[in-house]
Parts: structure tokens; C-alpha cells; sequence
């Protein structure tokens, strides 16, 4: 250990990253063997001290100002699901499940977030958000995935690659085993795990979580890249005959996973990179947007929109000019991910509250403001690398409802989300001929219909034809009714 401790206590000398081992006479023999792993893995000096230079740049220089370059997204490049026909739609859903059909699509999961602003450590994925069935988010999707594949037919199936972190990826992986994979077989799940980069103060300084312990942080979601290719997710995928990728957040309850109708206008199109988009209603929204800039496509956050752009509307409809809300919910070929694999991404500075040990006293702090940054990158900084880009608009009843804060925030909650799968199921119900869904006593409209039994209100007809409904109610698939 001795020769090891000397190499890397003279780089960190070398960066001015010394304090990292200022409690090395304190610890035990296994807590240096876990700090000297740390600072081998995780802390490359000049790459960081490059980075952290880099993201100082950026988050300090002048931006352009975008209000005078946008434009809103080409009509040849954008489809609404709203303005569309049905023919038009099942034309292009029918498109999609042929590539599912033929073994060409895949998923990415976004999962590397604990529920910390839920109150819990755990992964977010495995949060129950108390439906009446107890299903994860996890699990919802992985039954939707089971459901895609059998209302696609053929042989093909639908591998799912999970990304985690550092801090989510051993939890993730048992739970999946623990619970059968939710009836997928265990060799279609992938899970990989995202980068975690250094935590710095406002100098560029390392910030200890522990006196044995580096403060980390996952490198954000746009750190997907180069875990793919560090993973060999990209040599797993073109082994697989994958084509065709449909990624997203984990928080998005109501998510069309591997959406056919995406997929099969994305491929329609020729696009080497998608987004699924919602249509911004309100201008104070805090959501980005989808746009042109110069000819090329990016997302621009709500705060670098003027109120005058952001309350812009178009003379012909009274809908906002620049209305295309982004909401973490992508499609790219195989080919493109390959092609910006290498690419440097952009970084970009969150300044937060970073628990830390103090190198003067030893005591271990939580700050109540920002004390340091955490340098991430965004998954839709790639979109200007597109050769040809095009935006699908859903429905945001149907297709959007975060999962991010505790019910005492009262949006993006629990009960937010509960209250968002209810009025769809229910409205499913009554679109496949149910005469009435009555509320229960209590008022409430708990209405759950099992992804195992309908993927987006499908095939209903027989349960719903001519019935009337009194909440609460759960629908469940054959599987489940043969399990119970």
C-alpha cells in the first residue's frame, strides 16, 4: 500500500488536491484500501481540473442571446398526434410494431436517481406510489414492455437497458431478482452504470463525503453516452440487431414505453434522432423547449426565454409560438449513438448543498446553502449533432406525469400521479363502452387497468362493452388473475 499511497498522494500534490488524504493517520487499514480505490476510480486530476474549468467557462461567460434566433420546429419535421388521424396514426403504430416485431428496437432506462425528494434513498424506480395493484414504476414499465411485445407478435422482443449509478445500480439489480425480473426474462435486462464524477467547491477543490470517502455525483443524463460505449452496451446492441432505441426518464408514470407510433414515425421519417414533446400551455412552465436555432435543434431552458418570447403566439391557432415542451423522452438509431459516442459534451454547473467533511476540524457538515458544484451533462445536447431531427407531440394526459417531490408539494407527487393513471384508465373504460364509472363513496375514482391487460387502452372492449363501473376499480391481466 505504501508504494501505491506515495504515486497518488504526488498527483494530488501536483493539483493542489492534497487535503483528500489529510485524515490518512486516522483510519483503518480497510477505510485507506476504500479511499486509495476512490481516488484510483473516480478522480482523474487533470481531466477533473480540465472539466471543472471548462464548466467554470461556461456557467460565467455571456450567453448569446437566443430570443432573436429561435424558431419554432419545421412542420416537416413535426407531427401531433392531436392533428392527426386515426388512420394516420395506426398507419404509423403498425410501422412501429413491425420493427418491434423484427428484434430492431430497444430501451433506455434513465435510472441513476434515488427518491430523495420523495423521502426515500431507495431507487426511484422502485417507489410504490400506493395504486391499488402496489406496482412500482419499474414494474409498470416492465409489463408494458411484456404487453408491447405480445401485441407486436413474431419472435422479436424488446431488450430494455437499464442505466443507474453509483448509488442506485446494487439496490437496482436485487430488486430486479428479487421480484423475477417481473416475468422478463433476466438475459433482456441490462442494467450499466452512468459515470459519477468528483464533487468540487466553488475553487475546484475535491470535497470528502467521509474522511475515507470522495463526495460524488452521477455525471447527469447526458452522461448516457459515454456509458454505452464504456459499458459495451453499443457492441451488445449491433450484435442484437437493435436499430432502433426509444430512452427516458424513470419518473414518467404514464410513459409509453418503446410508443410504436414514435418508433414508427421516427423510422418513417429517417431520423437519426427523435423527441417526443408535449405542448407547453402556460409561458411561465418551467420546461424547456424544443427549437431551431441556426438551423440546427436544441432544447432552450425556460429561463433563457424573454417573457416576449415565452408568451409569443401564433395569429392563426392562439397556441404558444414556441410550445414544444421537452420532457426527457427520446429516440436515436444505433448508428447515431455510435457516431457522438466520442463526442465532448457539454457541462454544465449545478450549484447545491453538498454534505462535506471539514479538512480543518474533521466534522462532517450539511450545509443549508450551496457550498459546491456538481458538473453534469444533459441527454439532449446532442440534438444539434442530428443529421435529421424530427418531434412527435402526445397528449400529456396520456403520455406525461413526473414523479418527483413528496404530496406536501402537491404537483409532481404522489397523488399527482395516482389522480393522472386514474382519469386515463377511466377514460379507456368509457372510449371502449362502458356506460358509467361512478366515484366511490368517498369521491374518489380509483381506476387502475394492469399494463398487462391494456398498454394504451387496447383490447378493452370485452371487459368494458355495456358495463357500469363503481370505483374503486382494478382490471388485471390473464397472468395476474392465473397468479392469484
Amino acid at each position: 500500500m505504501g508504494e501505491r499511497y506515495a504515486t497518488i498522494a504526488e498527483q494530488l500534490g501536483k493539483w493542489h488536491q492534497h487535503h483528500l488524504l489529510t485524515f490518512w493517520d486516522e483510519l483503518t487499514d480497510q477505510q485507506r484500501a476504500g479511499l486509495l480505490d476512490s481516488l484510483n476510480d473516480s478522480v482523474d486530476c487533470a481531466s477533473l481540473d480540465e472539466a471543472f474549468r471548462r464548466a467554470m467557462a461556461t456557467a460565467t461567460s455571456t450567453k448569446e442571446d437566443l430570443n432573436e434566433l429561435l424558431k419554432p420546429l419545421a412542420r416537416e419535421r413535426y407531427l401531433s398526434v392531436a392533428e392527426a388521424t386515426e388512420v394516420e396514426l395506426e398507419d404509423l403504430r403498425q410501422a412501429g410494431l413491425e420493427q418491434i416485431r423484427q428484434g430492431r428496437v430497444g430501451v433506455i432506462l434513465l435510472a441513476g436517481g434515488q427518491g430523495t425528494r420523495l423521502g426515500s434513498t431507495a431507487p426511484k424506480g422502485t417507489y410504490n406510489v400506493q395504486l391499488p395493484s402496489g406496482k412500482s414504476l419499474f414494474q409498470l414499465q416492465a409489463e408494458r414492455i411484456r404487453k408491447l411485445q405480445q401485441l407486436a407478435g413474431g419472435d422479436g422482443r424488446i431488450n430494455w437497458y437499464i442505466m443507474t449509478s453509483e448509488h442506485t445500480h446494487t439496490e437496482t439489480l436485487a430488486y430486479f431478482k428479487e421480484n423475477q425480473y417481473f416475468g422478463l426474462p433476466s438475459d433482456q435486462i441490462r442494467l450499466f452504470r452512468q459515470r459519477s464524477v468528483p464533487c468540487v467547491d466553488f475553487e475546484g477543490r475535491i470535497l470528502l463525503d467521509e474522511k475515507w470517502k470522495v463526495a460524488t455525483a452521477p455525471d447527469g443524463n447526458g452522461g448516457i453516452y459515454r456509458a454505452l460505449k464504456d459499458e459495451g452496451i453499443l457492441d451488445e446492441l449491433e450484435r442484437a440487431g437493435v436499430m432502433y432505441l426509444h430512452a427516458h426518464s424513470v419518473d414518467n408514470i404514464l410513459i409509453k414505453v418503446a410508443d410504436p407510433v414514435f418508433i414508427g414515425y421516427c423510422v418513417r421519417k429517417g431520423a437519426d434522432c427523435g423527441v417526443k414533446v408535449i405542448e407547453k400551455v402556460q409561458p411561465d412552465e418551467a420546461v424547456g423547449v424544443v427549437c431551431e436555432v441556426k438551423g440546427k435543434y436544441q432544447v432552450v431552458e425556460y429561463s433563457e426565454l424573454s417573457s416576449e418570447t415565452a408568451n409569443r403566439r401564433n395569429p392563426t391557432d392562439g397556441k404558444l409560438t414556441f410550445n414544444a415542451g421537452n420532457i426527457c423522452n427520446h429516440f436515436f438509431t444505433t448508428d447515431f449513438l455510435r457516431r457522438i459516442a466520442d463526442t465532448t459534451m457539454p457541462l454544465h454547473v449545478a450549484k447545491k448543498k453538498i454534505p462535506y467533511v471539514d479538512v480543518a476540524t474533521g466534522e462532517r457538515l450539511k450545509p443549508s446553502t450551496p457550498n459546491g458544484i456538481k458538473m453534469e451533462k444533459f441527454i439532449f445536447d446532442v440534438f444539434p449533432l442530428a443529421e435529421r431531427f424530427v418531434a412527435l407531440e402526445g397528449r400529456r394526459e396520456e403520455e406525461f406525469s413526473a414523479l418527483k417531490n413528496a404530496d406536501t408539494a402537491g404537483i409532481d407527487c404522489p397523488s399527482s400521479v395516482r389522480g393522472d393513471i386514474y382519469r386515463l384508465h377511466r377514460k379507456w373504460l368509457i372510449k371502449a363502452g362502458a356506460t358509467e364509472v361512478l366515484d366511490a363513496a368517498d369521491a374518489s375514482f380509483d381506476c387502475e387497468i394492469s399494463p398487462l391487460l391494456s398498454y394504451a387502452g387496447e383490447g378493452l372492449e370485452a371487459a368494458a362493452s355495456g358495463q357500469s363501473f363503481r370505483c374503486p376499480v382494478h382490471l388485471t391481466g390473464a397472468d395476474e388473475r392465473q397468479q392469484s
